[in-house]
């Protein structure tokens, strides 16, 4: 028996159909854009309508695929205090999805959070929840995190190497944007195996960094008592 002729006779499911799905994006550089429902027939040794049974379209499966990748997400420690339980489970978010490039993007691109999405949402209000913020306090909290919850951010500036002036336009700008030149010369370079984003800032440094100022600035809220409410009042 040929080793195709292996792969026709396992069994089809769902899961091995999200499965090959995430591992083909994972492995083209086109990612989700490369796949297609042929190709990944292909990839599994069926005809394309065999996959119609388990996913009813390219979108469907799209979908499938970001809730394999989100729910691999861990959950914090038992006994971590609020903060440092959110830290955790967004910090897993951002190593989970780094492990897949294309999902990022997919998942902006979806119409609506998929379920495993939603339920890891609802696991970090929960986390909110259950270290005595407010529902108000949380609500606010989730807008200040935005993407950061899913552990990724849109870069201001991009620092890919295409991106960088030559020396002739780099001091052109420098000149002309004094200020902007001088904070990127203080930025922090990951060595040799870190995770600088084109030789330029530490994007993990970075995306710690802030996550823990957001954090810090919610507790200070939380001792204050903190409500929206209130917060109108005073600026009107």
């Amino acid at each position: 028996m040929s080793e195709s002729e292996g792969v026709r006779r396992t069994p089809l499911n769902r899961e091995r159909v999200l499965a090959a799905a995430v591992a083909f994006a994972d492995r083209e550089a086109g990612g989700t854009d490369a796949l297609s429902m042929r190709k990944l027939a292909q990839e599994l040794g069926v005809v394309p309508m065999a996959l119609y049974k388990h996913v009813a379209s390219k979108e469907e499966l799209l979908a499938g695929m970001v809730d394999t990748v989100v729910g691999g997400i861990d959950p914090p420690a038992a006994g971590a205090d609020w903060k440092g339980a959110v830290r955790e489970r967004i910090l897993s978010a951002r190593r989970v999805l780094r492990r897949h490039p294309w999902a990022p993007r997919v998942i902006e691109s979806l119409p609506a959070p998929t379920p495993a999405v939603l339920g890891h949402l609802d696991a970090v209000i929960g986390l909110f929840r259950a270290g005595g913020l407010s529902a108000d306090l949380a609500h606010h909290a989730m807008h200040a995190l935005g993407g950061r919850l899913l552990g990724f951010t849109q870069e201001l500036f991009d620092a890919s190497p295409e991106a960088a002036p030559d020396p002739r336009a780099a001091a052109q700008l420098a000149a002309r944007y004094p200020h902007i030149a001088e904070v990127a010369a203080t930025a922090a370079h990951a060595e040799e195996g870190g995770t600088a984003v084109g030789g330029g800032c530490d994007d993990q440094f970075e995306f710690e960094f802030a996550l823990d100022v957001l954090l810090d600035g919610i507790e200070r809220l939380h001792l204050a008592d903190w409500t929206s409410t209130g917060a109108r009042r005073a600026v009107r």
